[in-house]
């Protein structure tokens, strides 16, 4: 049984500015973002980063993302022009979730785009945006070491992609087993740090 925000009395400090949930793999960092955006009772985007192409499996987790957010959500697909997206849809009566950046990097990286200016970029974006965007981003760098290069060098991208938007938003929580662990928390009526 999942635990709604709404019965969670420590959100009433929360000023949901930008927040950055972070998790690992099946941690339930999706859905409480989710939850995140559904407690403003604001109009509801969903932007997705991912990208099913011939994939069988991300198909059917794209189906199993779309069937459990329920109807109510309106849903924008954009692999790639994540800050673009945000700049034209975020505002005024809107909440925004980006899900996720783990999968918007790797994107970049395939494309072979600069990854440290577009992580820039979105961190510059973020520590202005006063609306309520959610982003969804794996902690990757807990586990063994990539047996590849290139699996090292996106583990080392994903945790500086992390590390930046950390610091450049107000709210950060760390999701485990379902449960939150707020890292960040900027508390209502005050300014973030």
């Amino acid at each position: 049984m999942h635990r709604h925000l709404r019965d969670d009395p420590s959100l009433a400090t929360t000023t949901l500015r930008p927040t950055l949930v972070l998790g690992g793999a099946r941690s339930g960092k999706s859905r409480f973002a989710e939850q995140l955006i559904e407690s403003t009772g604001l109009a509801r985007f969903y932007l997705a980063t991912a990208t099913a192409g011939d994939d069988a499996e991300m198909v059917a987790r794209i189906a199993h993302h779309r069937t459990q957010r329920g109807c109510g959500w309106t849903t924008i697909e954009e692999p790639q022009a994540v800050v673009e997206t945000l700049a034209r849809e975020a505002g005024p009566g809107r909440a925004v979730l980006v899900d996720c950046l783990t999968l918007w990097l790797a994107n970049l990286m395939y494309a072979d785009r600069d990854v440290a200016r577009a992580s820039r970029d979105l961190a510059d974006y973020l520590r202005d945006a006063a609306q309520p965007i959610v982003l969804v981003s794996n902690e990757i760098g807990l586990g063994l070491v990539p047996e590849t290069p290139l699996g090292r060098d996106f583990r080392d991208a994903q945790g500086r992609l992390n590390q930046i938007v950390a610091a450049a938003v107000p709210n950060v929580v760390f999701i485990a087993a379902g449960l939150p662990l707020w890292l960040k928390r900027s508390p209502a009526g005050e300014p973030s740090a």
